[in-house]
């Protein structure tokens, strides 16, 4: 991928960039129009030997600023005058408050929770010492306003002082509606740890979409970018029922995002099929199933996706949503073998997504778009239609 010039900020105006503090949008110096342009232009070439030129549809853009729904701020400083941002290469904390890359509601509630952390006494895990007890704070942001919040701590020191300011900490972030404490022992850049503790009546954020409304856990995986999100879904949705399938499969379903709109779509195939490899998300997209009266049709399953296919038969429509790694010779090999209609791969990684499809010589790519999912960084979502030949 094509590196920007480390100069001043022109996509967004951004003065912890120009300050050198921070420089994870690493395409800020050029405007808005450029870095689609080049994102087009290497994606294209990374995937030139599989996509032809004709197969491709206008990329989806997003808006410069406020895009982001997630923050994940570490948390430094010391007691009382905490920093919420990233680390300095000395482990020290710089703040990054008011970062213009965030939803305005995450925005609004950063400096809130920073007060209610400082009035607490939550001690900042210090990287260099070795001591402390509050690691991260993880904000997601729905597109109803609503928040969630991770408090990412060391041990359950802090736990107790933590639990007992929820009803106050409530009180003063608007829109907050899930609170829960991560536990994260590790002296490891690590982001969060495997126990989660809920510490309100509300267990989780509903991502209310044009057409579904998700339902996410501490723990769920979303898209960072909640509008080019509900594009990406839209157009997946629409390429995967244009023949009017009878089935469909979403493997790495999560939440069951592409399942679920497959299966209120106009022309919804009878029967859907999600697999997952974490049990809560595949119990939070039965209970939206139910909630859409679509249980009868849409099945979903926890299980390896890239082993568990033989089970179950084969479906005249595959949606694939791989991690960075994508889905590997074990699928692409079954896929070949059962020879699927037709397969709708959503990838993250350009690289990865370029191996599978040399794996998949029996197919060929119909339609093929990028979405900015990640805007001021040379990071791509990129969705293709394939057919077999």
């Amino acid at each position: 991928m094509p590196t920007a010039p480390e100069t001043r900020s022109v996509g967004i105006p951004c003065g912890y960039f120009d300050a050198g503090t921070c420089r994870s949008c690493t395409w800020l110096p050029l405007d808005v129009p450029t870095q689609l342009e080049r994102k087009q232009s290497a994606v294209a070439a990374v995937l030139a030997a599989h996509v032809g030129p004709g197969a491709w549809e206008l990329p989806h853009p997003s808006r410069p600023s406020g895009f982001r729904n997630k923050a994940k701020l570490v948390v430094g400083g010391r007691r009382g005058a905490v920093t919420l941002g990233i680390l300095d290469g000395d482990g020290l904390g710089v703040d990054l408050r008011d970062c213009p890359i965030h939803d305005p509601v995450i925005a609004d509630a950063i400096p809130r929770l920073a007060a209610a952390v400082d009035e607490l006494g939550l001690t900042p895990y210090d990287v260099a010492r070795r001591t402390g007890e509050l690691k991260h704070l993880l904000l997601t942001v729905s597109p109803d306003g609503e928040l969630m919040a991770r408090f990412v701590l060391r041990s359950e020191g802090q736990l107790r002082r933590l639990e007992a300011a929820v009803p106050d900490i409530l009180a003063a972030v608007p829109g907050l509606r899930v609170v829960t404490a991560n536990l994260q022992p590790a002296h490891a850049a690590i982001l969060e740890g495997e126990q989660e503790r809920v510490l309100t009546d509300a267990d989780h954020l509903p991502m209310r979409l044009p057409s579904v409304a998700l339902r996410l856990g501490p723990r769920s995986f979303f898209q960072t970018n909640t509008a080019v999100a509900a594009e990406l879904y839209r157009t997946a949705t629409e390429w995967a029922t244009a023949t009017a399938p009878s089935s469909l499969w979403d493997l790495y379903c999560g939440v069951g995002g592409f399942a679920l709109h497959a299966a209120v779509a106009p022309a919804r195939p009878a029967r859907v099929l999600g697999i997952e490899l974490s049990p809560e998300a595949i119990e939070a997209a039965r209970v939206t199933a139910a909630g859409l009266g679509a249980e009868a049709e849409v099945r979903f399953f926890a299980a390896d996706a890239a082993t568990a296919t033989a089970e179950h038969g084969r479906p005249e429509v595959l949606v694939v949503n791989p991690p960075r790694r994508g889905i590997g010779t074990a699928l692409t090999t079954w896929i070949e073998d059962v020879a699927v209609p037709h397969v709708v791969y959503s990838s993250c990684n350009p690289r990865t997504l370029a191996r599978d499809l040399a794996e998949l010589p029996s197919y060929r790519v119909e339609r093929a778009r990028l979405f900015d999912m990640f805007p001021h960084t040379a990071h791509t979502e990129v969705l293709v239609r394939l057919a077999r030949t």
